[in-house]
């Protein structure tokens, strides 16, 4: 092929002749169709791309929290045992006692 030719091909596609050729006035519909598709594919796959980012940014921040509740409930464990607040309120000079009775329900 000389260059002469690819130069005019090029022009031929470009310049928009080929548009008026039966070939694509036969075919439009599926080209459109085509065409839809294949916006509805990437598009669907961007959504799908960004949900799978959400979901992973989501499942970090479920796992910090965990952590955060544990660390909170091993520091009220620790602060509320029997013999921690027995201190505090010797500390402080409240006067409690033990109850020498057992506990127990009542009910209705």
């Amino acid at each position: 092929m000389k260059a002469k030719d690819i130069k005019k091909k090029v022009m031929y596609i470009l310049g928009g002749t080929v548009l008026t050729e039966d070939f694509f006035w036969k075919n439009a519909r599926f080209i459109i169709t085509v065409f839809v598709i294949l916006v509805f594919y990437i598009s669907n796959r961007y959504s799908c791309i960004e949900k799978k980012a959400k979901i992973e940014s989501l499942q970090h921040e479920l796992k910090d929290a965990k952590y955060e509740s544990q660390t909170i409930s091993a520091k009220l464990i620790g602060v509320s045992r029997e013999s921690v607040v027995e201190d505090l309120v010797q500390k402080n000079g409240v006067d409690l006692q033990h109850t020498k009775d057992p506990i127990y329900k009542i009910k209705k």
